[in-house]
C-alpha cells in the first residue's frame, strides 16, 4: 500500500513523497482514511493541515486547515528573539498564527512571560494548544494587548505578512489557495504591517527592548527605514542556510 501512496505523490509532484507517505500512513486510523488523506494531499491541500501539525525549531506544532503553516526560515527570526530574552523577561508574540514562535522562544529561555496575540480565532484556538502557559488575546496587534504591559515589554516579534499583493497569485498553490490571505498580503509593497508595528513598538518596549520582524532580502532596506523613523536603532540579520531576513530594532534606553 506504502508503494502506492508513494507514487501517487511523486506523480502529484510531492518531491519528498516516501516521508509524506510515512506521515500519512502514521496519521490515518485504516485504508479508507489513509487514501482520504492522500488524496486531499494529491489535490493540494498542505501536508501539515492534513496531519494537524507542523514541526519547528525542533518541535510539533498545532496547526488546522486554513491557519498559516510556520515555515523553516521563521526559526531565525524565533531564535534571535530568544537570545534577545531572559527568564523573567517579558515577551510579546504579534500575530502569532498558531503560536510557533512564542512557542520556541518559550522552550528556549524557561521563565518569561509570554503574551501571544492575533486577530484570526482558528490561528488562535491553536496558539493557545501550542502555549498552554502563555496569555493568548485576540484583537489586532497592539489593541489586543493589556494595558499593564505598557513600556514594559522587553521583546516584541512579529512575522507579519509581507508578501506585496501583486505577488500573490505568483505564490504556490498551498499557500495561496489554503492559507488566510491575511497572513500572506502585506499591502501595495508588503510593508504595510510592518509600518503599523514599528509606529506603535516604542510605547509598549521597555528602554533597551526589541523589536524584531522577519522580511526579505530586497525589502530590508526599507523596513530599516520604517525602523529608524520610528525611533529605533536598527540592525539588519540573516541566515542564508535557511534563506532568512530579519530586522532588529531596539528602543533606545
Amino acid at each position: 500500500m506504502i508503494d502506492d501512496v508513494v507514487a501517487r505523490l511523486r506523480a502529484a509532484g510531492c518531491v519528498f513523497a516516501e516521508d509524506e507517505a510515512r506521515l500519512l500512513a502514521e496519521a490515518a486510523a485504516d485504508g479508507a482514511a489513509l487514501d482520504e488523506l492522500v488524496a486531499a494531499r494529491v489535490a493540494g491541500d498542505p501536508l501539515e493541515h492534513l496531519l494537524g501539525w507542523a514541526e519547528f525549531a525542533g518541535a510539533r506544532v498545532v496547526v488546522a486547515p486554513g491557519v498559516f503553516v510556520p515555515r523553516r526560515r521563521t526559526e531565525f527570526l524565533a531564535e534571535r528573539a530568544a537570545a534577545l530574552a531572559s527568564p523573567g523577561a517579558v515577551v510579546v508574540d504579534l500575530c502569532c498564527g498558531c503560536g510557533a514562535i512564542g512557542a520556541a522562544v518559550s522552550a528556549a529561555v524557561p521563565g518569561v512571560e509570554l503574551h501571544a496575540a492575533d486577530i484570526d480565532p482558528v490561528a488562535l484556538a491553536c496558539a493557545r494548544r501550542n502555549l498552554p502557559h502563555a496569555e493568548v488575546h485576540e484583537g489586532d496587534m497592539y489593541a489586543a494587548l493589556p494595558a499593564r504591559l505598557r513600556g514594559s515589554v522587553d521583546v516584541i516579534v512579529a512575522n507579519v505578512p509581507y508578501v506585496p499583493t501583486r505577488e500573490i497569485s505568483r505564490m504556490p498553490a498551498e499557500a495561496r489557495l489554503h492559507e488566510p490571505h491575511t497572513a500572506l498580503d502585506g499591502g501595495t509593497d508588503g510593508l504595510a504591517h510592518q509600518r503599523t508595528l514599528a509606529h506603535g513598538a516604542t510605547p509598549w518596549l521597555r528602554p533597551g527592548g526589541h523589536l524584531l520582524v522577519e522580511t526579505s532580502d530586497e525589502q530590508a532596506p526599507t523596513t530599516v527605514e520604517v525602523f529608524t523613523a520610528a525611533g529605533l536603532t536598527t540592525e539588519v540579520l540573516t541566515c542564508p542556510d535557511r534563506d532568512a531576513t530579519i530586522v532588529v530594532g531596539a528602543k533606545p534606553s
